[in-house]
């Protein structure tokens, strides 16, 4: 599967631009797996979608899509499932019949009804598999919407830091629910090491929520992390909330191929030199970001590496920071 770049650079007048670029790959180094399951979509301003069928690029445009607004989704299928692929697809159907909203509640009740509509479907046909998600609901004006599933993950990026904006739905963070890791510990499991095993998926359901007793009984109802079950080194990073995207900070919807390497943070700590350049375009930071995992996954002899998908999103402006701000 080659890159495949979009840009979305005609908005409308009231509409505050929004550059965007987007890459999927089957492997970076050409060696890994033999499809891909990772997908994605884009919905500009204009309506227009892109995603891929079938590992390749289509396109068609939605007649009733309001104008300026844009939605954002990334998904990984269940790796190692032999429907992983589909499962992502099928949730890309149900994505592009989702009417466009302003406010989290519609678009949260939406996608939990997908998400039982198709774990009925998968297992009336004998299948388990899903997939991780993370949409990005963008209005013409206001806050974007966020609404997250599994370890995919969103960053937002500039050249001075780097910063996670999800939790991970992984073992790691049902046991800091249940708290027996505490921040450092979690971070380690979570940030710093390889993993392959998640906790919740779209389309399949979660255990997230299970007893310590049956920790593997996967509940048909998708758990939603939030301020009320979230440890406090996790607070403020609900699944589904209200988002402010700045000017001039890069926000990086990514699956786990991104960083899937025997010491991830080597590569993650790069991100601010890499991407932090406000005057490069989207398109060459992107290349350039997965030119370093390929040269990243030989250094840390990362192999088979796996699918990777990114999507760059930026709004023109300076980085606003604060005067107490972290500096890594």
């Amino acid at each position: 599967m080659n890159p495949t770049d979009v840009s979305d650079r005609m908005p409308f007048p009231s509409d505050p631009p929004l550059e965007i670029a987007v890459r999927s790959l089957r492997s970076p180094t050409g060696h890994g797996r033999q499809e891909n399951q990772d997908n994605y979509l884009i919905i500009d301003g204009q309506g227009q979608a892109r995603f891929l069928w079938r590992e390749r690029e289509t396109e068609l445009r939605l007649p009733d899509w309001p104008p300026g607004h844009r939605r954002l989704a990334l998904l990984d299928g269940m790796g190692g499932h032999s429907h992983g692929r589909e499962a992502t697809e099928k949730t890309l159907e149900g994505l592009l019949e989702l009417p466009a909203t302003v406010d989290l509640a519609p678009i949260t009740t939406g996608l939990n009804a997908l998400h039982h509509r198709l774990r009925q479907q998968f297992q009336s046909a004998g299948l388990e598999t899903g997939c991780t998600l993370i949409v990005l609901e963008i209005p013409p004006s206001g806050s974007a919407l966020l609404f997250h599933v599994g370890d995919s993950r969103l960053y937002v990026v500039d050249a001075r830091r780097v910063r996670c904006l999800t939790v991970d739905h992984v073992p790691a963070t049902h046991m800091a629910l249940l708290g027996l890791l505490d921040s450092a510990q979690w971070f380690q499991q979570v940030h710093a090491q390889a993993n392959s095993q998640i906790s919740q998926a779209f389309g399949l359901g979660s255990t997230l929520g299970a007893s310590w007793l049956y920790p593997t009984a996967i509940a048909a109802d998708l758990f939603e992390l939030h301020e009320g079950n979230l440890p406090l080194f996790l607070r403020g990073l609900d699944d589904r909330r209200a988002l402010a995207l700045e000017p001039g900070r890069i926000y990086l919807l990514a699956s786990d191929g991104l960083w899937r390497l025997a010491n991830p943070q080597a590569f993650i700590q790069r991100w601010s030199t890499l991407l932090g350049q406000a005057r490069r375009p989207l398109e060459e930071l992107a290349d350039t970001l997965l030119a370093e995992l390929t040269e990243e996954i030989y250094r840390q002899r990362s192999h088979p590496d796996d699918n990777c998908t990114i999507i760059l999103a930026r709004r023109p402006g300076r980085v606003e920071h604060s005067p107490t701000e972290d500096i890594p």
